[in-house]
């Protein structure tokens, strides 16, 4: 009989705004530390490459929290407007307070794509609200547009971060990310995954999620 490493239960605290919805996933023993991840544009909080990354970190002892944003808790599908990052942001805030019932220790923060975005923001705004970053697929410019890079924040960004990205992802290529995470005064790391794209093959086994946990691990602790 495989043993219970970890347990998945709803997750619903409406005791502020914005309400912060989603999954926890809880490691067998004592969690020390936690980490929560937000979805991308065009999915919610049951994207596959949050489950699996989600339950790859609850396996290591991390207790995480993978939530809708709120643009998401408006409208089933679509991307969000342009007028919800802030209010996304503040979801992020709430969910990593929520969270704190939970485990004792440092919170990491991050996600995909466009939750993994609005987390930087928010970490770049806010220097000490998160502990690490856990950037899947950062979206570093709209395809086929390179020269419109998402980094006005970068220089601000002091929080540790580890960058996930397919060596096949239109939003950036690893280069270009490499090049682009110069502008962060903190510790970051570059995890390729090759061959994937944006979706960072949608958590198929071939991510590897072992080398995702070690090296979040590291960076943390450089």
């Amino acid at each position: 009989m495989r043993p219970p490493w970890s347990s998945v239960e709803p997750f619903d605290d409406d005791s502020a705004g914005p309400a912060v919805h989603g999954f926890l996933h809880r490691p067998a023993g004592l969690s020390a530390r936690g980490l929560v991840l937000a979805h991308g544009a065009g999915s919610d909080c049951d994207a596959p490459v949050l489950v699996a990354v989600a339950e790859a970190f609850a396996r290591s002892g991390v207790t995480v929290l993978r939530c809708d944003l709120p643009f998401r808790q408006a409208r089933a599908s679509g991307p969000p407007p342009p007028t919800a990052a802030a209010r996304d942001r503040e979801g992020l805030r709430r969910a990593l307070g929520a969270l704190r019932a939970f485990v004792g220790g440092p919170i990491s923060l991050g996600g995909h794509s466009y939750g993994g975005r609005q987390a930087s923001v928010l970490a770049a705004d806010e220097p000490g609200l998160a502990e690490a970053l856990l950037l899947l697929s950062y979206p570093l410019h709209p395809p086929r547009r390179p020269k419109d890079r998402r980094t006005g924040h970068f220089p601000s960004l002091h929080t540790p971060a580890l960058f996930v990205h397919g060596s096949r992802d239109p939003f950036g290529s690893p280069a270009e990310l490499d090049e682009a995470r110069r502008l962060i005064p903190g510790h970051t790391a570059l995890l390729t995954v090759e061959g994937a794209g944006h979706d960072l093959a949608r958590g198929d086994p071939a991510l590897p999620l072992g080398a995702i946990v070690q090296t979040f691990a590291r960076l943390r602790a450089s």
